[in-house]
This record gives C-alpha cells, structure tokens and sequence, in this order.
C-alpha cells in the first residue's frame, strides 16, 4: 500500500512520511531505517554542530537522508552547512527562524530545500526564500515549535498561502489517522517525531522511550524551564513541549528566578536528568498518547501507511 504524493514523487520515496530531525533522537541509525522503509530521514545537527552532522551522516551510511538545522543556531555556526553539504544530502531542513541567509547555499548545492514554519507569515517567508516544501507545525508538537496555532488549524491555512508549493504537516501526528487527516486538508504528507522517538533506532534511552510509552498527552506542556537549567538559547517565542514533572511544577511561572539560580540548578539538573523523569526532560507531543509500544522505525512507517489507507477508505487515489 502506497500513497503516491506530490512530495513522494518530489524524494523518491514510496510513503509520505518524514523523520523529524530531533537533535536527542534522530541519529543515522534512525534516518537511514525510515528511509529503508520507504519514507524519508532527516538527522538532527544539534545546536549546528559540524562533529554532530559528520557523525550522524557516516552512521546512515549510503542510504539517501537529509539533514535538519536549526536557523538560530546555524547563524552561529554556519561551517555546519558546510559540514552536511559535503555528504551531498538529499534535502536540508531549515527550522525556527528566517531560511534566507541559508536559502541559495542549500539549493545550489543540489539539495532539495525543506522549510518548517509555525505562522502564515513564516510560510510565505519560506516560500519567497525559494523552499520546494514548506513544513507546517503547530504548537501540539513536541519539543520546540510556535505558541499560537494548532497543526490542523495551520496546516490548510499554509496549503492555500503557499500553493503550489507542497506542505506537510508536523505536530500531534503519531499514527495512520493523522496521516489520513493530513491528506484531507492538503498536505502531502506527514513529519513525526514524538513516534520515532520511541522507536528501537532512536538515540533516546530507553528511560525515555518507556517515558514517552507511559505518558499521557494531558500531561504535556509548552514551557521554556528545560531551556533556561540547560542554558540552551531558545528564543522565547519556541517554547517546548514536554511532559510535566516535578521540575517543571516548581518553575513554571519562576522562570527569571530560575535563571538566576541556573548554576546550582543546573549542577543537580545535570546529575539526574539521564534516569530521572522527575527532574529531566521528556520532549513529547499531544500525539503521545498512541505511542504504545517501542517499535522498529520499519514497523512504524508500514503501521502508519496501513492505518491510513483503512481510514481513508481503497477510493482514495494513490
């Protein structure tokens, strides 16, 4: 079972289906089993991290991957789209920010030019930058997104301000009835992250994955406390979505004086976040719920796509 698409037929690819690029998760392991599956992997650079993208692109081995940025970090370090560049990537997932200082390098590379937006004025900024998909996230993601609109109130608000430029949609899809939804309000496919995650690929622990396996969507929340103990320069306008715990009850809403304890903080932070959910991060989306179970990233792309041929019913095209 198929669905053939216009960002299918774009990749190469048999399923419409991405890997988010998540720095803590998606490594070449990760990207290069959801290609091999028939969708397509990005692997996340970190902070714009040369050694990270050189790693993770060797670790795919000759599987066909992209990779993903983060445009505020990158603006620091742009030796590390040159670092990616070298492995002659695919496609280049530009994030969280203006694209155009990266825009024109990426293309005359070679690599297709994937932009993720989380406003209608950050999609037609992609779309004038010269994106060939633009990514639509809502703020039910996980991990770091906008704070304003829902996925699949912006996805078809960013298909019609955009077109024909394809989109896809990012944020609370964790199964074959938010791919099924996708295509309905005209996207092209679907960008999962919370799902992958908790995959046997993942880079993740496997305190996380049994983190996300119990969690429950009601339990999530955007905050920026995780950001500020980690001294990781988000600006406050990418919040992130993740899962409440002891940590975040104490600090939401005491966020300048946490930064003013961020040193010691940050020392206990450190010594407990790798095996303590009580006081480390578990980035999750509102599509947690239905992760279940820690499988393959095969399994997950072939489950997604059966789901959604059932949900959409054999007269769908493709």
């Amino acid at each position: 079972m198929t669905f053939t698409t216009r960002l299918t037929e774009l990749l190469g690819i048999e399923h419409p289906i991405l890997l988010a690029p998540m720095g803590s998760a998606s490594g070449g392991a990760l990207a290069a089993a959801v290609t091999s599956a028939g969708g397509f992997g990005f692997v996340g650079s970190g902070y714009a991290s040369s050694e990270t993208v050189h790693r993770e692109m060797l670790a795919a081995g000759n599987v066909r991957i992209g990779v993903g940025f983060i445009n505020w970090a990158l603006q620091d370090r742009p030796e590390a789209l040159d670092a990616a560049l070298e492995h002659d990537p695919a496609a280049v997932m530009l994030s969280f920010g203006d694209p155009t200082p990266f825009a024109s390098r990426v293309k005359q590379a070679g690599s297709l030019l994937f932009c993720q937006v989380q406003t209608l004025d950050m999609a037609k900024q992609a779309a004038d930058a010269g994106a060939d998909v633009i990514i639509a996230q809502g703020r039910d993601a996980g991990g770091h997104s906008g704070h304003v609109r829902g996925t699949f109130g912006l996805v078809p608000s960013v298909v019609d301000a955009v077109a024909p430029i394809p989109v896809v949609a990012a944020g609370a899809v964790a199964d074959g009835r938010g791919l099924a939804a996708a295509l309905v309000l005209g996207a092209e496919g679907v960008l999962m992250g919370t799902r992958f995650a908790a995959s046997k690929e993942s880079q993740w622990s496997e305190v996380l994955k049994q983190g996300a396996v119990a969690a429950a969507s009601d339990d999530t929340e955007q905050t920026r406390v995780f950001d500020i103990v980690r001294g990781a320069a988000w600006p406050t306008h990418f919040p992130g979505r993740a899962v409440r715990n002891a940590f975040s009850a104490r600090w939401n809403g005491r966020e300048e004086d946490l930064a003013n304890q961020r040193d010691a903080e940050n020392a206990r932070y450190d010594a407990t976040e790798a095996g303590d959910l009580s006081t480390g991060v578990l980035w999750a989306g509102e599509g947690v719920d239905l992760v279940k179970d820690i499988p393959s990233a095969r399994d997950i792309v072939l489950r997604t796509v059966a789901e959604a041929r059932k949900a959409l019913g054999a007269s769908w095209p493709g």
